[in-house]
């Protein structure tokens, strides 16, 4: 039979190579998937690194609530039965409001506690509701 020759720097390479991969083997066990959990010594996500407020504000807004109205407010028709609801952790608000959709203007008014008002530029009804921000 015919011998292969390979010189003494590529049979140092692949012994090397070998004797790495045996002892990444044997350090790590089976593949496993890659977590980024603080658990397994990895980088904290954000959820796991968050304290105080910025914590709270993350559990809520993962059961879905939105306590500092972060989220796309729900539209209204703006009439007397379904007045644009404004949030107020007072018991009256300044509103603003852009009568048209391509107006540039705002016409700013107060909205006070108790039946829905008017805006005095267009009509559209707003009516302010108490919210109370979590502490």
């Amino acid at each position: 039979g015919r011998k292969c020759h390979l010189d003494g720097n590529t049979m140092a390479s692949r012994l090397l190579l070998r004797g790495a991969a045996r002892a990444l083997r044997a350090r790590t066990g089976p593949l496993r998937p890659v977590s980024r959990a603080m658990a397994l010594g990895g980088i904290p996500t954000d959820e796991e690194q968050a304290t105080g407020m910025e914590k709270k504000i993350m559990q809520a807004m993962r059961a879905s609530n939105d306590p500092f109205n972060v989220f796309k407010p729900k539209e209204y028709a703006g009439t007397k039965e379904d007045p644009h609801i404004v949030p107020s952790v007072t018991n009256k608000r300044i509103v603003g409001c852009v009568c048209e959709e391509d107006n540039t203007a705002v016409v700013w008014f107060w909205l006070h506690q108790g039946e829905s008002q008017r805006c005095p530029s267009c009509g559209s009804h707003y009516k302010l509701v108490p919210h109370e921000l979590p502490h």
